[in-house]
């Protein structure tokens, strides 16, 4: 009998974590082993996986599949109906029941029903969406190659069988990666646009077959990802070798894979804590306890005169659903959907709707560069040629003349890595640029024979219809030396139909200029050089040298190729600002909201982006900062270096002055270091900004990661003023919002790309510019591609806030109003009748809170935010002086109406002589007894509600609250005056006329319904004064006191009273430390490092390339 296969395994967050019996712990399974050098992956698994591999293999990783099932409508159903609110309002129904309270208990379970079913449908349809964006991956039929006792056979299964070690046959055509795979064998073109946002085909290579000690991994360094297959991305193109078949080894298998890291980001998001949603509940618990007051004297009053101890439980019971306004959540979930449809008209879309109060207060706004900040692509602004080691005139783009044949055209027509991809050119933004430029196109036949190199799958490109004439029929690309952001170039080998061949090399400006002979680099190189890249444009130098006759291109070295080249010119691009970006960001930061840009390109261009942006103003100064591992130790390093701004002015006037720029000091880029030997005047300038806190830090991922490992109690001063952070990876960006957030921000993030997807989702509130994957990770998506959409949904937010607050307050006072008037008519064994209940509940309260939510965001962002939590000063303020406000009214009334001369308790008829025909039925309250509150029993002429105390309070209550919603319909800043509220101005009026004709109409059926009685005119009309005095009291504390702005900053002063945020203690601390920021300083970190690569945030994107030397 053969012994099974067991292994104890437990999963967390759907990674399958193994126990390993040597090591005593559980290891995380899934991938492949990290330790493998490139020529044992080659050797090991370059003829497939045996069965009984696969089978063990099958047994510890799982099934290879990202499994996110769509959550059953029941579940989502209980999880809601299980919530603290809805729970009371059950309570609240049955009790009503009971009491034959039936119209308004139905309204509130309709209510209730509404408001469940739009949060069930919101989270079903998440569910739905994240279900179908895997879905798709687990269902792929793939090729595999088996070893069968030493001979290799291909069979097809389905992708959820493969394992960590298997060998993938990837065929021609379109194939959607199930797993991440090391390319062992031929080369790939892929569309990874699902994991990096860009839909830019990246050519893969196969891993080298390098003999040595070193894990592959660590062999291949940064460029590693170039043999990676990943997850969730689409091979377009396959190129096979010498062996006829494109081969990968799977690397990792279901939720360890990139894809699968995206999805787990988004199943397993940081929970937001949110203040509103913690005081709710201290709210409720003060207005249960409040109740329990009310209990307590109900209990008493009740029993103290020998009520029934069923009728004592139902009113004491009935005290709390009156204490406890069970209309609360419908009411807060009509405010947020109003605002959700506000939003959807912006073509703001949300699928999130508890973080659109959030919005309200966002402080810090995280934004992505390309394609959010600016427009998607690069455009072609200049080429500055040269000749015989001197720089031409600069030949602008689009020119009428098109540009001569030469060295500088040719480099532009071959030099790129460019394939036709479904009849369109594809590729990088800025080669796609280039090559358009010439008018030539790619001729994208399979093969093509070249003189001197047998068939060879070489790229011909040859001269379009609207290209200017050319001597040659077309250009070969024979090699490719693709990109790379270590060396910062791409070579090419080419060849002229019938020519000869040349190397063709691109990059970065200083890289070229260095691998070019010194004698064809012009004197004024690097002066032409910092006039551009000053003025933010992308410069790409170009050089070429010819090659030897006779040699085949494939033996060359990279080394032998790209040496003694000749100068050409420099390319000049522009990466050109949205129209909307400088004006969005001015707005921001007008209403006091810093503004973060964190962004996959290089540092000079983003501060560049970041100056014309408008995100550093002119009179700031900015502070590199750069941390570096010391080789061969465990310590880093850490340097404060100021950006040069001042030289670029220089370089302007002199260049205006004499007609040609001055040799420089070797300074390449606007962000270079000031040297030690810079002026006093420089300085003393820099210095004087600094003390003004005028600076901004600017670092790249790499020094952001060295930080918080060995820096950690530097990194909160470091973000107090990070503007700029460049080559950030997802991981990266994750990491830094969640620092933001410890420093007490509100962090918003503003993004394109999937390589957003965990900063989105971590973010207090993750605004999508895309419809693509990061769509689903983020809150909210809009429509339209640009970030005008970031202060909208601000004021929205702000408006939505604001709005929760005022029906908080207004909910506080409708309960204690009723609850008041409640208790004061138990003290004479009586209360408000069903229709009175009814009346203030349904026609009054309900509608309030439908309308008081259709008042729209103020258009304007004024620099301060509203209160982020209930228990604040001055709303506990306003609740607590009009709960005063409506007990003297009340209390007023009660005690004043039994003063008067034609109070009788006995004879509820006495005042108004014109219902004599009355007096017969008239009885006294005691002889019939109160039967109970709301149980609907309706006496024809008097079922012991009626009562001129009964009267006197329903009617001053119930206009009270007519007052309350009017008072706290807060208008600016943050929502528009109340009249544009015209529905809710309409409801007020209809309300107020209503029961106006309430207190002054005398007809016995109406009367005799709502449980009134008639008063005297005069008394009418008194009620009518005390309501003026009771409204304008309320309005006066309320614009005078709780609205006065001013008047708070002053009690503030006066009780020195700080902001206990993190940021606001921290900044007030280098406000006094004049030794920072230490520029031109390097500090040492001691030897112990902070692990921080598990927590760099909810998704680290394996595609990503974080070299920040890249171009």
């Amino acid at each position: 009998m053969k012994p099974s296969l067991q292994v104890k395994s437990i999963q967390v967050q759907r990674i399958r974590y193994v126990w390993n019996i040597y090591a005593k712990q559980f290891q995380k399974v899934g991938a492949l082993e990290d330790h493998h050098t490139c020529s044992a992956i080659h050797a090991k698994f370059g003829s497939g996986l045996t069965c009984n591999e696969r089978n063990v293999r099958k047994v510890i990783c799982g099934p290879n599949t990202i499994d996110v099932p769509v959550i059953p409508v029941w579940k989502l159903l209980i999880k809601e109906v299980l919530n603290p609110f809805y729970v009371f309002q059950l309570f609240s129904v049955c009790l009503w029941f009971a009491e034959d309270y039936m119209e308004y208990a139905t309204a509130i379970i309709i209510m209730s029903l509404l408001s469940i079913f739009l949060t069930v449908y919101d989270l079903r349809q998440q569910s739905v969406k994240l279900h179908r964006l895997v879905e798709s991956h687990n269902n792929i039929t793939v090729t595999v190659c088996r070893n069968k006792e030493g001979d290799s056979c291909f069979q097809e299964l389905e992708s959820h069988h493969l394992v960590p070690g298997d060998m993938l046959v990837l065929k021609e055509g379109k194939t959607l990666l199930p797993c991440d795979a090391i390319l062992i064998s031929g080369q790939c073109i892929v569309n990874e646009s699902m994991l990096t946002g860009e839909s830019i085909p990246v050519t893969k290579t196969h891993l080298p077959q390098a003999d040595n000690f070193k894990p592959w991994r660590m062999h291949c360094a940064e460029d590693y990802k170039k043999h990676v297959l990943f997850c969730g991305t689409e091979v377009i193109q396959t190129k096979a070798d010498d062996t006829g078949v494109v081969k990968a080894v799977v690397l990792r298998t279901g939720f360890n894979t990139a894809k699968g890291d995206l999805v787990r980001s988004i199943l397993y998001p940081k929970p937001m804590n949110f203040k509103l949603y913690r005081d709710a509940l201290r709210f409720l618990m003060c207005l249960i306890a409040f109740a329990a007051i009310g209990m307590i004297y109900t209990v008493c009053v009740f029993a103290l005169n020998g009520e029934e101890a069923g009728e004592v439980v139902k009113k004491s019971l009935d005290v709390i659903t009156i204490a406890v306004p069970p209309a609360l959540p419908a009411a807060l979930t009509t405010g947020i959907i109003y605002t959700q449809r506000r939003l959807k008209k912006k073509g703001i879309f949300c699928i999130s709707p508890q973080r659109i109060n959030m919005c309200g207060q966002l402080n810090l706004i995280c934004f992505d560069k390309t394609g959010t900040l600016t427009e998607d692509g690069l455009d072609l602004w200049g080429l500055l040629p040269c000749e015989r080691d001197c720089f031409q005139d600069i030949h602008s783009f689009p020119a009428d003349h098109s540009l001569p044949w030469g060295p500088v055209f040719r480099a532009m027509a071959v030099c790129h890595s460019l394939i036709v991809w479904e009849g369109k050119i594809q590729g990088d933004p800025l080669d796609v640029k280039m090559f358009e430029a010439t008018n030539w196109v790619i001729d994208d036949s399979s093969g093509h024979k070249i003189e001197g190199q047998g068939s060879t799958h070489a790229t011909v490109v040859r001269p379009g219809p609207k290209a200017s004439s050319a001597p040659v029929e077309g250009v070969a690309i024979l090699h490719q030396f693709p990109f790379s952001s270590a060396l910062q170039r791409m070579s090419v080998i080419a060849q002229e139909i019938g020519g000869e061949q040349q190397v063709f090399t691109k990059g970065a400006p200083e890289m070229v200029a260095m691998l070019c002979r010194a004698e064809t680099v012009p004197l004024n190189f690097e002066s032409k050089l910092l006039l551009y890249t000053a003025q933010g444009f992308r410069v790409i130098g170009l050089a070429c040298k010819s090659l030897q006759a006779g040699k085949q291109s494939t033996d060359l070295t990279r080394e032998e190729v790209e040496s003694d080249l000749t100068f050409l010119g420099l390319l000049i691009m522009e990466n050109r600002l949205k129209r909307e970006t400088k004006p969005v960001l001015e707005e921001l930061s007008a209403a006091r909201i810093r503004s973060v840009m964190v962004t996959g390109d290089n540092i000079q261009t983003a501060v560049t982006v970041a100056k014309n942006a408008g995100m550093i103003s002119a009179t700031n100064r900015v502070i590199l900062v750069e941390a570096n591992k010391i080789p061969g130790s465990f310590s880093a390093s850490i340097t404060w270096k100021p950006l040069e701004e001042n030289k670029t002015e220089d370089y302007r006037g002199l260049a205006k002055a004499m007609g040609l720029e001055p040799r420089s000091p070797r300074v390449f880029t606007s962000a270079a270091p000031v040297q030690d030997d810079s002026p006093p005047t420089t300085e003393r300038r820099i210095r004087l900004a600094l003390a003004s806190g005028q600076y901004h830090f600017a670092m790249s991922g790499k020094s952001y990661q060295i930080v918080a490992q060995h820096f950690r109690h530097l990194l909160p001063k470091l973000l107090l003023n990070g503007t700029v952070f460049a080559r950030m990876s997802p991981g990266q960006k994750s990491s830094l919002v969640e620092e933001f957030q410890k420093l007490d921000y509100f962090v918003g993030m503003c993004g394109d790309g999937a390589n957003d997807c965990g900063a989105l989702k971590v973010a207090h509130a993750g605004i999508s510019l895309s419809e693509q994957e990061a769509s689903v990770a983020s809150p909210f998506t809009s429509r339209t591609p640009s970030i005008a959409c970031v202060p909208e949904l601000i004021r929205e937010g702000r408006a939505a806030l604001v709005t929760s607050f005022c029906m908080f307050k207004y909910m506080a006072l409708y309960s204690t109003i009723q609850y008041l008037g409640v208790l004061l008519l138990y003290w004479q064994l009586n209360a408000f009748g069903n229709y009175q209940f009814l009346f203030q509940d349904l026609a009054i309260t309900t509608v309030i809170g439908v309308t008081m939510s259709f008042t729209g965001a103020y258009p304007k962002l004024v620099p301060y935010r509203p209160p982020s939590q209930l228990i604040s000063p001055p709303l506990l303020l306003s609740v607590v002086l009009n709960i005063l406000f409506s007990l003297s009214l009340q209390v007023f009334g009660f005690v004043v109406v039994q003063e008067q001369p034609w109070y009788s308790k006995t004879d509820i008829y006495s005042a108004c002589l014109s219902v004599n025909n009355h007096m017969e039925n008239s009885s006294s309250i005691s002889s019939l007894g109160l039967h109970g509150m709301r149980d609907g029993a309706h006496g024809q002429t008097d079922n012991g509600y009626k009562s001129y105390e009964n009267t006197t309070v329903w009617l001053l209550s119930t206009i009270n609250c007519l007052i309350v919603a009017l008072v706290f319909s807060k208008g600016r800043p943050f929502r528009q005056p109340i009249y544009t509220n015209y529905v809710f101005i309409l409801v007020l009026i209809g309300q107020l006329g209503i029961c106006l004709f309430l207190v002054f109409a005398d007809i016995d059926d109406l009367y005799s319904k709502m449980d009134l009685v008639c008063t005297p005119t005069t008394w009418r009309i008194s009620m009518v004064i005390m309501l003026a005095v009771t409204l304008a009291a309320s309005f006066l504390v309320e614009e005078a006191v709780i609205e006065n702005r001013p008047l708070w900053l002053l009690l503030k002063k006066t009780f020195r009273y700080h902001s206990k945020s993190h940021y606001k203690r921290l900044q007030r601390v280098l406000e006094q430390d004049s030794a920072w920021p230490p520029l031109n300083e390097t500090f040492f970190s001691d030897s112990v490092a902070i692990s921080v690569e598990g927590s760099m945030g909810g998704h680290s994107n394996p595609t990503f390339d974080s070299n920040e030397d890249a171009l």
